[in-house]
């Protein structure tokens, strides 16, 4: 994935930015004891890859690299599988001794923020990070120009495919970046908030202590939340041998029946203005 460092940089993910996803992916009773003053905003962040500063022990899971532009490992058999299709974003951090004081967004791909259906799991965590492949992010970033209304990413969608037996499905719906709860400006000011306070409460974890944890890292790949399903992707869950499609799309260049041509190829060479991330299922 480009000749960046990905495994110095933190992997959080914001739930809840997508009105209705919660309540189709089973978790919206998991806040409802969180006490929240903006009905609009996410839920909180979460960490799914916390990488290990100095001589730090590589013990907890989230120090396990989940992240492939590959292939989805399942964790087990037994359990559900869920594609999260997402846009995740690449930013440099500025800190202020320990504090965060600056978010600034550096380029976007697409995101398959892969989870467990796990009933009874007390942190969000626990249902991201089962190991090596568990993530996925595309290895073609569009370059931000200015992370803003009347930015580049006004214009793009981000639409996920599920293809198995052949067949190719949408899995969800296909949306516009634009249409985040909480996007540019509010988003940045949201998420500085929560890096520096956020603690320890119900599903939600101490951001501050894994910030810590991870050395004050100098990048993030933040993942912004998972857009609403089809209803085909809210009943299937994930197999070996699917193939899990997630792309971000200049929606002035492609329309849905281009994207879904392309999504049917297997050329590996992809056309400006698109992100695809396309992992197989094993």
């Amino acid at each position: 994935m480009g000749d960046r460092n990905w495994e110095r940089m933190i992997g959080l993910g914001v739930a809840g930015n997508f009105a209705g996803h919660l309540e189709q992916a089973g978790e919206a009773n998991d806040f409802k004891d969180l006490k929240i003053d903006d009905a609009r905003a996410p839920k909180g962040v979460f960490p799914f890859f916390i990488p290990v500063s100095g001589s730090g022990e590589n013990s907890h899971f989230l120090h396990r690299y989940p992240i492939s532009s590959r292939q989805i490992r399942l964790g087990s058999t037994e359990e559900n599988h869920q594609i999260e299709p997402e846009v995740a974003l690449l930013c440099d951090l500025e800190y202020d001794g320990e504090r965060v004081t600056r978010i600034t967004p550096l380029e976007a791909m697409a995101h398959n923020d892969c989870s467990i259906r796990r009933e009874g799991g007390k942190k969000i965590s626990e249902k991201k990070n089962w190991g090596e492949a568990s993530k996925g992010t595309s290895d073609q970033g569009i370059a931000i120009d200015r992370f803003e209304a009347g930015g580049i990413l006004d214009h793009f969608r981000i639409a996920s495919y599920l293809i198995r037996d052949g067949e190719l499905h949408a899995y969800g719906i296909d949306s516009a970046v634009s249409s985040y709860s909480y996007m540019y400006g509010e988003l940045l000011d949201w998420l500085v908030d929560k890096l520096n306070h956020q603690r320890d409460e119900g599903p939600l974890e101490d951001i501050p202590n894994w910030l810590a944890i991870a050395g004050r890292p100098a990048q993030a790949l933040i993942s912004i939340g998972a857009t609403r399903y089809t209803d085909f992707g809210e009943t299937t869950f994930l197999e070996p041998g699917d193939q899990s499609i997630v792309v971000v799309y200049d929606g002035r260049s492609f329309d849905e029946a281009s994207i879904r041509q392309l999504v049917r190829s297997d050329e590996e060479t992809v056309p400006s203005g698109v992100s695809k991330l396309r992992q197989e299922v094993v």
